[in-house]
């Protein structure tokens, strides 16, 4: 359950460590695990003497889409389980809903591929 202000954390190799959400995209108050939001970065990963500018494509205080994946809230399924996150998470997207990262670090729930996000869900090294 994510709402306006709530915090982050980006498990995506874009550039953006933490971010804030600032709309929940569809017209609802709150995004669960699918759902699309609106995010300002408020801590990134620091540019290497050695890196140029397009290796880290988003720095402090960009605003950018992103993809629910992790939820602390619980999301019930189907068939009556629940399943639940240690922390909230999302993965960076483009405006054409494409990944701006090419790699997901840790374990994504399995709404994402069947909320159209295949893409995300093959990039992903686990499932839950």
């Amino acid at each position: 359950m994510i709402q306006l202000k709530s915090f982050l954390k980006v498990i995506d190799n874009s550039g953006a460590l933490v971010v804030e959400c600032i709309n929940v995209m569809g017209g609802s108050r709150v995004a669960s695990v699918g759902d699309e939001i609106v995010c300002a970065v408020k801590k990134a990963r620091p540019l290497l003497p050695t890196e140029s500018r397009g290796a880290v494509k988003l720095k402090k205080g960009d605003v950018a889409r992103a993809l629910v994946v992790r939820t602390h809230k619980e999301v019930r399924r189907l068939d009556g389980s629940y399943i639940k996150f240690d922390d909230n998470a999302v993965v960076m997207l483009n405006k054409q809903g494409q990944p701006l990262g090419n790699r997901i670090m840790g374990p994504i729930a399995s709404e994402c591929r069947q909320k159209r996000w295949a893409k995300v869900a093959a990039l992903a090294p686990k499932i839950i």
